[in-house]
């Protein structure tokens, strides 16, 4: 678990083919890994990897067939600069919210402007995943904990203040910029406990939208 507060920016200096997997590896920056052994979670860019081996001054993890095709990782080469936060501990302050780091999809970002001293960003999420997103509510953008401001049907707006565009990778997001998105865990496990017993039902596939077609939803 995390709380999407990044720690440091590092980058990725090796991606090495395994089969239909790959590994990588990550120069870590100024994150401090003298806590961190083997078996150990470190979100990259919002995704969970477990580190497989310790460098000197980074780590390696190996990425699956699934985590490739759920990401923006298959589009990243050496050199890319990396949002980095290790596993939240029990003492740790939770200054952002929770993120599993299990990332749902890869979102766009649109548009790009400033307001005063901050940077407004317009991000299009894959359509079935709109719900998720509410005014005001969390969501995590490459690891980064973050509050959106407006929703406008499947593309939301995140206000950047200075700080977080200098302490992570913010500050070189563009227009086409591909992105890994998870939404808030909290909606995604409310949507399954109100399913109740038609969780368990393996067809139709039971959805949010259905329900609400089928009146299921209505007090």
């Amino acid at each position: 678990m995390f709380t999407g507060i990044i720690e440091a920016v590092g980058t990725i200096t090796a991606l090495t083919p395994k089969g239909k997997d790959i590994s990588v590896t990550v120069d870590s920056g100024k994150l401090d890994l003298s806590d961190v052994k083997l078996g150990d979670s470190i979100a990259t860019n919002g995704v969970c990897l477990t580190v497989v081996a310790l460098t000197g001054n980074g780590y390696v993890a190996d990425l699956s067939l699934e985590t490739l095709q759920r990401t923006a990782f298959a589009t990243y080469r050496a050199g890319q600069a990396v949002n980095l936060e290790k596993a939240m501990l029990p003492t740790t302050r939770f200054g952002g919210h929770m993120v599993s780091g299990h990332v749902d999809e890869v979102a766009e970002i649109i548009e790009r402007s400033h307001t005063g001293r901050a940077i407004e960003f317009w991000v299009r999420v894959p359509a079935h995943l709109a719900k998720y997103i509410a005014e005001k509510g969390s969501v995590t953008v490459d690891g980064i904990s973050l509050t959106v401001n407006a929703v406008r049907g499947d593309e939301f707006k995140l206000t950047i203040v200075p700080h977080t565009a200098a302490e992570t990778t913010m500050e070189s997001f563009q227009p086409g910029r591909k992105v890994n998105l998870e939404v808030d865990v909290i909606a995604r496990y409310l949507e399954r406990l109100i399913l109740g017993d038609k969780a368990a039902e393996k067809a139709p596939t039971v959805t949010m939208d259905l329900l609400a077609k089928s009146g299921f939803l209505k007090s």
